[in-house]
């Protein structure tokens, strides 16, 4: 049965409260084990990488060359199909277009006292990229993570992806050609993360890695934060919908579905100022449900995760919005702007009727990877800053250090620092 809230019940917050702090992670055994895997790796390196693939993936690495070779992701591209291939060309050159306006300016100036100040952007320079290969495999994430750090400028571009029983989806390889990966590598899992985080005699060391996984991988990466830059955590993938009555149930059902297909663990929430709208929403979501090839999945997640909730007006549903700091939000009314204004924590926001959240999966051009459980709150989605790094610089002459030396010399010794006060205080002395 359809998990359904009103604002007008006795014990809406009560309920409200319990749905926004429910957490849909993972065991907790899995950081126990996924702290074994990267000692392991980081001890043994590729003897531990494949003794984890003969166990995870079924198959041993000296049967196969480790690294996929350049020439079959060139022959993956040119025996894709070709509707296929025209749709992966039009992914990636929007999703290029648009990741190309986030690249940062270096910025340089003087001051009155003759100070010269600045920044310089640097890409860093090797990245790793993670792409899921178990439960789906999907070009379009490869294409969210790769395109932005080649705007970026980064050098060496690295992907791992799990093959079970050695074989990959020549779809991935596709997409890797057309995105411009550099190597890719048969490995998945924790210890693929592992791996690029410590570096193998066989896989460089990252200093990023991005992209999504399961419970082993995203623990992987948020135990390995700090030897190496992340994108985030993430978890499961979450939509909220903010509908008026004149919209079709129909497509809010499939909007709804489009997330909760992903994992039993995904969340699908609408809110609607339409009683009418909940009802035919709850009835055709669970008709749609059927027709799935993901109906298990689908419907593990609805049943567990998905939720209607019915507010007096669409406007009271911005602050319970911002509670929930979604993923992904659609404001399905006429005129969504007013709506957006008021919206401060989201992922991504899909305005108006026709911008199905599905469609920024793909084609739309914003990056898909985006911050889940609630942490829209404070982070955001995956951007070409996060393969680049800001470099400060400053420029003092002697009249210049004359103008601030000074006050760097009295807060050094307020401070307890000599050596501070010192450094500074000796060149003053000679100007």
């Amino acid at each position: 049965m359809t998990f359904r809230l009103s604002t007008t019940d006795s014990d809406f917050a009560a309920r409200f409260d319990a749905l926004v702090e429910a957490r849909r992670g993972s065991d907790p055994d899995v950081a126990r084990d996924v702290a074994a895997i990267i000692a392991d790796v980081r001890e043994r390196g590729d003897a531990a990488v494949a003794e984890y693939t003969q166990k995870f993936d079924g198959f041993d690495p000296a049967s196969l060359n480790l690294e996929i070779a350049k020439e079959q992701c060139c022959m993956a591209l040119d025996g894709l199909n070709a509707a296929l291939r025209e749709a992966l060309a039009l992914a990636a050159s929007r999703i290029r277009a648009f990741h190309e306006k986030q690249k940062p300016q270096d910025s340089e100036s003087s001051d009155d006292a003759g100070i010269r100040m600045g920044s310089r952007w640097s890409a860093v320079e090797t990245a790793g990229l993670y792409v899921p290969g178990g439960r789906a495999a999907y070009p379009s994430s490869l294409l969210m993570n790769a395109i932005p750090a080649l705007v970026a400028g980064v050098e060496n571009i690295l992907m791992v992806t799990p093959t079970p029983g050695g074989e990959i989806n020549p779809l991935i390889l596709a997409a890797a050609e057309i995105a411009g990966v550099h190597r890719i590598f048969r490995i998945g899992g924790a210890q693929a993360v592992a791996a690029l985080a410590h570096g193998t005699d066989t896989i460089p060391r990252a200093d990023v890695i991005v992209g999504p996984g399961n419970a082993w991988v995203a623990e992987a990466k948020r135990q390995l934060f700090g030897t190496v830059g992340i994108d985030m955590v993430a978890g499961p993938s979450e939509i909220v919908i903010v509908a008026d009555g004149e919209n079709d149930s129909e497509w809010m059902a499939a909007d709804l579905l489009s997330q909760a297909e992903h994992d039993p663990t995904s969340q699908s929430i609408l809110f609607t100022d339409d009683a009418g709208l909940a009802d035919a929403v709850a009835a055709a979501v669970d008709r749609q449900i059927a027709e799935l090839a993901t109906a298990e999945t689908a419907r593990a997640s609805w049943d567990a995760n998905g939720a209607i909730i019915v507010v007096e007006s669409l406007e009271d549903a911005i602050p319970l919005c911002d509670r929930l700091a979604p993923e992904h939000l659609e404001l399905a009314v006429a005129d969504p702007d007013p709506l957006f204004g008021r919206v401060r924590h989201a992922g991504s926001v899909f305005l108006g009727r026709m911008t199905p959240e599905a469609v920024g999966d793909y084609v739309g051009g914003p990056n898909h990877v985006l911050p889940t459980g609630r942490r829209a709150r404070f982070s955001s989605g995956l951007s070409v800053l996060d393969f680049m790094k800001r470099t400060s610089f400053l420029e003092c002459d002697a009249a210049g250090l004359g103008e601030i030396g000074p006050a760097a010399v009295r807060l050094a010794e307020a401070e307890g620092l000599p050596a501070h006060a010192r450094s500074v205080a000796i060149r003053l002395a000679q100007r």
